[in-house]
C-alpha cells in the first residue's frame, strides 16, 4: 500500500490492490468507485452488524521528507512511507483480525470490512458513498463500527466536529501611493484577532474547549494597490456542547467579515460508556479519551468507536512510520475486542 501512491480522490490503484487480495483469500469482495467491502460469512437478518472500517487515501508529503514517502522500509522496528501510520497499520490490523475472526465459531454478529476513500477530505465519495449505495441496494446499515485510526490502541470514545469557515474583508481598492482606498487586510485584523482570543464558554470533560485557528489568509495582487478583498480561513473544532448553528451565529454577529462554511456535515460524535464495544474494550484494560482530530465516525450515523494502532501525532509528519510492533499488538487487540463482542 505504501508503494502505491493513493491520495484523496486518486485511491483507484490501493483499491484494485486491496480488491485483489480479498479475491485471492476467497473473501468475495464488493466494490463501489475506490471502496472496498466483504462479509464475514453469510448474512443473517436477525444478527446485528459491526462494520470494521478504515482508509486508504493518505495526505501528500510535506516538504520536510528526507526519505522517499513511496518507498517502504523498515529501520530498527520502524516501518517508514506515506500513510503507514495514518492509515495503513489500521487497515492491514483490521483486515488481519477480520480474516482470523472468520475461524472463530457462533458468531453473533454480521461482520462487515471496509476500506475507503476520501476520509482526508472529508469527501463525499468514501464512506458516505457506500453507506447510500447500501441503503439504495437495500442492504441494512450496520449497528455499530470500529474506524480504524492512530490512536495507540486506546478508545477515542467522542470526537470533536469540525467546521471550516472561508471568510472575506472587503474594502475599496486603490493606488497605495495616495491616502484612498479601503485596505481589506486592516478591515480583517480585528475579526483574526477575534478568532484569535475568543474562548467559547461551555467545556466538555470529553473534549475540551472548543478552538479556532485562522489557518489560510489571502489578500492582495501588487505592492502599489490596496486591496479591495482581504480571504481567509479559519478551523473550527466543536464538542458536542455546542451545534454548528450556533457556533456560527455567534461568529457571525462578532465579526465583520462574510462567513460561509464548506460544510455542515463533519458534526461531533460520541459512543455511550456502556456500548457493548466500549465496555469489551474496558475490559481489555483500554483506556477511553476524546479526540480533538475528525475521522469517518462522523459520518456514520450509528454508533462507532475509534481506535487503532499507530499514533495521531506522526500523521502528516514528514518521514511518517509506524512501529511494526505496534500493528501486532493491534491485532491482537482488535482480535481479542472483536471476540468478546461477536460472541456475547
Amino acid at each position: 500500500m505504501i508503494a502505491i501512491p493513493s491520495f484523496s480522490k486518486e485511491e483507484k490503484a490501493v483499491a484494485d490492490l486491496l480488491e485483489a487480495f480479498l479475491i485471492e483469500k476467497k473473501l468475495n469482495p464488493s466494490r463501489f468507485e475506490n471502496n472496498v467491502w466483504c462479509s464475514l460469512r453469510e448474512w443473517c437478518a436477525d444478527k446485528p452488524t459491526l462494520l470494521l472500517n478504515s482508509h486508504i487515501d493518505t495526505v501528500k508529503p510535506n516538504s520536510g521528507y528526507t526519505r522517499d514517502p513511496f518507498a517502504p522500509t523498515v529501520t530498527e522496528d520502524k516501518l517508514y512511507g506515506l500513510g503507514s501510520n495514518d492509515a495503513g497499520g489500521c487497515v492491514v490490523s483490521l483486515l488481519a483480525a477480520f480474516r482470523l475472526l472468520n475461524q472463530e465459531p457462533d458468531l453473533h454478529y454480521n461482520v462487515i470490512f471496509s476500506a475507503t476513500a476520501e476520509e482526508e477530505i472529508s469527501g463525499t465519495r468514501g464512506i458516505e458513498a457506500i453507506l447510500k449505495h447500501w441503503r439504495e441496494t437495500g442492504c441494512p446499515l450496520p449497528d455499530c463500527a470500529i474506524v480504524g485510526e492512530p490512536t495507540g490502541m486506546q478508545m477515542a470514545v467522542a470526537e470533536k466536529g469540525l467546521l471550516v469557515l472561508d471568510c472575506v474583508a472587503l474594502g475599496r481598492s486603490g493606488h497605495a501611493a495616495r491616502d484612498e482606498g479601503d485596505n481589506a487586510i486592516y478591515k480583517a485584523l480585528p475579526d483574526l484577532e477575534w478568532f484569535r482570543n475568543y474562548r467559547f464558554e461551555r467545556i466538555s470533560p470529553l473534549l475540551g474547549p472548543n478552538k479556532m485557528t485562522v489557518t489560510v489568509i489571502q489578500a492582495g495582487s501588487q505592492h502599489n494597490v490596496v486591496p479591495r478583498e482581504c480571504h481567509f480561513t479559519v478551523d473550527v473544532r466543536i464538542n458536542e456542547l455546542y451545534d454548528f448553528e450556533s457556533v456560527l451565529q455567534k461568529i457571525r454577529s462578532e465579526i465583520q467579515s462574510e462567513v460561509k462554511p464548506r460544510s455542515l456535515r463533519i458534526k461531533s460524535t460520541s459512543i455511550a460508556l456502556d456500548h457493548p464495544l466500549v465496555v469489551a474494550g474496558a475490559e481489555l484494560g483500554l483506556t477511553h479519551y476524546g479526540s480533538p482530530t475528525t475521522s469517518d465516525k462522523a459520518l456514520m450515523p450509528f454508533p462507532a468507536l475509534k481506535m487503532g494502532p499507530g499514533e495521531s501525532a506522526r500523521s502528516h509528519t514528514a518521514d511518517e512510520y509506524i512501529l511494526l510492533e505496534e500493528i501486532h499488538q493491534g491485532i491482537e487487540i482488535y482480535l481479542n475486542l472483536l471476540r468478546r463482542v461477536v460472541h456475547s
